[in-house]
């Protein structure tokens, strides 16, 4: 159910009220029994609560550990590895060039 807030027109009395949409407005103020005005609200924010909201709540375990092993030590194989596959791409570039023209 929303909260809406009301604002006494007499007394500046400010309150909020959890109704129904299908509620009727209030029309008297609880404190001098004058007319009141319901303001226009924002509504309720999202708030995020935690160290991090991705990494912690949706990654499991498994994903965590096996992101720290690619830290530690798949960093270095990883560069080497990118090495040897430029290095076996332009090695067999030659002989397939070299078929072409005979």
């Amino acid at each position: 159910m929303p909260t809406y807030e009301y604002k006494c027109k007499d007394c500046g009395h400010l309150f909020e009220k959890v109704q129904r949409m299908s509620d009727d407005l209030l029309t008297d103020c609880p404190e001098c029994q004058g007319s009141l005005k319901r303001l226009i609200g924002t509504g309720a924010g999202l708030i995020f609560k935690g160290s991090g909201f991705y990494s912690t709540d949706y990654r499991s375990d498994g994903y965590s550990r096996d992101a720290a092993k690619d830290k530690t030590g798949g960093g270095a194989s990883g560069a080497s590895s990118g090495g040897d596959s430029a290095s076996k791409t332009t090695s067999p570039s030659p002989p397939s060039s070299g078929d072409a023209s005979a």
